[in-house]
Order: C-alpha cells, then sequence, then structure tokens
C-alpha cells in the first residue's frame, strides 16, 4: 500500500467505530506496532478521532450504537434500548444498554453505555439478534427474554406487539425454568 492511500482507506470503510485489528486488515498489515504509530499521527493531525483506547473513529458523528457493539465483544444492542425504540415500555431512555460477557458503565462524549452479563451460551446465540450496519441488535422479542433473563420482576407497559411464536422458539436457549413460567404467565395475560 502507497503512503497516501492508509487514510483514505480508512475513510472509504463503511465503519464509522474502527478497531486497530479492523484497520490493520484493511491495511493488510500484520505489524500492528507501526499501524498504531500511523494512527496516532493521523489522530495528532485531526484525521481522524480516536474514540477510546483501541478504538478511532471517521469523525464526532459516528454511530454511537456501533460503538456500543465494539467496545466489548461479542455483544449485542438488547435490554430498554431496543424496548423502548419498539415500544414495550415507555420510560424515556437514554443509556444505551448492550448484552455483553461482563457488567460494566461507560461514559464517551456524555453517552452512558450500560453493559449487562449474559452467560457465553446466550450472548453468542445469535438466534433473535440481527446484524444491520454493522451493528448486532436484538429483536424485540429476543430484548423481551434477555430482560426477563436478568430481572426477575419486571414491568413491561406493552406486550401487544410482540410475536408469541418467536418468543417460544428463542426461549429454550436461556435454559431456565423460572423464565419459562415467567413468559407462560404474561402471554395468558397479554
Amino acid at each position: 500500500m502507497q503512503k497516501g492511500d492508509y487514510l483514505t482507506t480508512i475513510l472509504r470503510s463503511t465503519k464509522t467505530v474502527l478497531t486497530l485489528k479492523d484497520i490493520a486488515l484493511l491495511w493488510q498489515d500484520s505489524d500492528t506496532n507501526a499501524a498504531r504509530v500511523r494512527l496516532n499521527y493521523y489522530v495528532r493531525r485531526g484525521h481522524l478521532c480516536r474514540v477510546r483506547r483501541g478504538l478511532y473513529s471517521k469523525d464526532k458523528n459516528y454511530n454511537k450504537l456501533e460503538l456500543a457493539t465494539r467496545i466489548f465483544t461479542p455483544s449485542y444492542i438488547s435490554f430498554e434500548t431496543v424496548l423502548a425504540k419498539e415500544g414495550l415500555v415507555f420510560q424515556y431512555q437514554t443509556q444505551i444498554t448492550v448484552a455483553s460477557y461482563l457488567t460494566r458503565e461507560i461514559i464517551i462524549d456524555n453517552q452512558t453505555y450500560s453493559y449487562r452479563s449474559i452467560k457465553e451460551p446466550v450472548l453468542i446465540n445469535t438466534l433473535g439478534v440481527e446484524l444491520s450496519d454493522e451493528i448486532s441488535i436484538a429483536t424485540k422479542e429476543r430484548a423481551f427474554l434477555d430482560t426477563l433473563y436478568i430481572n426477575t420482576d419486571y414491568h413491561f407497559d406493552n406486550l401487544r406487539s410482540l410475536n408469541w411464536d418467536k418468543v417460544f422458539s428463542i426461549l429454550p436457549i436461556y435454559k431456565n425454568k423460572r423464565m419459562t413460567g415467567t413468559v407462560n404467565k404474561l402471554f395468558k395475560q397479554s
């Protein structure tokens, strides 16, 4: 790759947030130390933004949902972020909630990212998780089940839009009797 092509390659990428590994793959360069030096130069010059250690964006207008799934991987957008977007809860949500392998709360550029831990077999199962525009996001049915999985007593405002066939097809991945009983009870009430 020629000297001027490195930055152009990043700017042409469809991703708004890139990791050091993503950039090394784009540059077809296995020397991550050289890539790190080059990236630091671009950040100092103002051509790229360092969002967090090891995460870069083309500018400050990066996709916050994409960033949320890039900070810790594997992860996907779920819980209240999806529930509020789909109308299952009516409370206003400012934080982005993410299913991950650990529990953390991180603030970047005045945006709170709340990571909630889910068992690995559930986390890596892609049933009910969609990938669109570089973002892994749960369907409303998966977010509903994820929420019931970590909260024993959660109040949903509107369950009419749920596709119960999808809910019952995703439910077995959790292997949780308490949750199965709660879902059956909510199904009968709706």
